[in-house]
């Protein structure tokens, strides 16, 4: 029996070893087939490839068009163009866009891109205290959101998105949020928040160089005009683009009158009104002459600084953060203190040093170390 029982194991392993051979000599003609259908498998399941060439010609399209948008908004030369030229260059990184202005306590539609009808827009008030809209407006931020937060009314009247993705965006002007920028991606669901980011800042930028353009060729005749700055529309020119905008549900009382100044003035001068009325006026013992060339003195430093800043907000950023403000900014510096010298250096305003002092309090914003050692104090 053992004998018998040792052969058939004997047996047994023979067949085995001729099974196994014949399985690797098959596994070795099939492998290299095997292999190429997974790999194809695979790549069929992987996103079709760009190569690094397309992808390089893709980003400089985009950027391309970008900084077409930009100079778009750069080629308005009164507020309107340049709130129009914002709504048509957004209405490329979104499928509808719609701006609405902050008044008298409310937010209203001004003009709008992508809607059916621009009319419902034009008189469409947004609720400031409720969802991505009262954030927008109080932490001066974007803020995107769903579009059952905008309110019934709202997707009543315009309907809801795709994808039911809205991004809210603040147009601000000195601080304050003068407008509300509506984007979402319609049908297609497109919605670049980056791009149109960038292109509310620009527009709020742009807005605000304009403005100090006007104010300095206003309070300061042709003669004394603000050499710093490129030669400037007539102050006509810069009307309010919301004078004539007077929503229905507005009390007439409430509203702006049709000639109203401009948006950009009014945020421009809103901390100045937001100050205590009991306030003491630093030039209450001079003559009123004298008094008003200091307030003028006063109001130019200002705009110098805010020039300054606005034209060179990177290296206000990294000059605050080394602490070397005036080495990268000297050659403005100095230019601009130039100019304030040669107009009211020889006045009654002359050693009120207010160009310094502005300085310090908007550019250094009240600390003098990140001037850094070679400014002159």
């Amino acid at each position: 029996m053992k004998h018998s029982h040792g052969k058939h194991e004997g047996k047994e392993d023979q067949l085995r070893q001729i099974v196994e051979a014949a399985v690797a000599h098959a596994l070795e003609n099939q492998i290299p087939s095997l292999q190429a259908r997974i790999v194809q498998q695979v790549l069929e399941s992987l996103p079709a490839p760009t190569g690094d060439s397309a992808q390089t010609e893709s980003n400089a399209a985009n950027s391309s068009a970008l900084v077409q948008a930009v100079s778009g908004i750069h080629a308005g030369s009164t507020q309107k163009e340049i709130l129009r030229a914002l709504l048509a260059a957004g209405s490329g990184y979104c499928a509808r866009i719609a701006l609405f202005v902050v008044k008298a306590g409310a937010a209203t539609g001004w003009q709008s891109r992508g809607f059916a009808d621009e009319d419902p827009v034009k008189d469409f008030a947004l609720d400031l205290t409720a969802g991505p809209v009262a954030n927008t407006y109080e932490n001066r931020i974007s803020t995107p959101g769903n579009i059952a937060e905008m309110g019934g009314a709202f997707v009543e009247r315009f309907g809801r998105p795709a994808n039911e993705q809205v991004l809210l965006l603040p147009l601000t002007l000195k601080d304050k949020v003068a407008a509300i920028v509506y984007c979402d991606g319609g049908e297609m669901g497109k919605l670049d928040s980056d791009a149109l980011e960038l292109l509310v800042m620009t527009t709020s930028a742009w807005l605000e160089v304009t403005s100090l353009r006007k104010h300095a060729t206003r309070e300061e005749s042709a003669p004394g005009r603000l050499e710093s700055a490129p030669p400037v529309q007539s102050v006509s020119s810069f009307s309010d683009p919301f004078a004539t905008h007077a929503p229905r549900h507005i009390s007439p009382r409430v509203a702006e009158p049709e000639h109203a100044a401009e948006v950009v003035e009014v945020a421009a001068h809103a901390s100045a009104a937001a100050a205590p009325a009991a306030a003491t006026d630093p030039h209450a013992a001079l003559s009123a002459e004298d008094a008003e060339i200091h307030r003028k003195a006063q109001r130019f430093a200002r705009l110098l600084v805010d020039e300054i800043k606005l034209y060179n907000q990177a290296k206000v950023a990294e000059g605050r953060r080394n602490k070397d403000l005036y080495d990268r900014l000297k050659e403005d510096i100095e230019k601009s203190r130039g100019t304030f010298q040669k107009r009211y250096g020889n006045t009654a305003a002359g050693g009120g040093d207010y160009f310094q002092q502005e300085l310090l309090r908007s550019l250094a914003e009240d600390d003098v170390s990140v001037m850094g050692a070679n400014f002159r104090r």
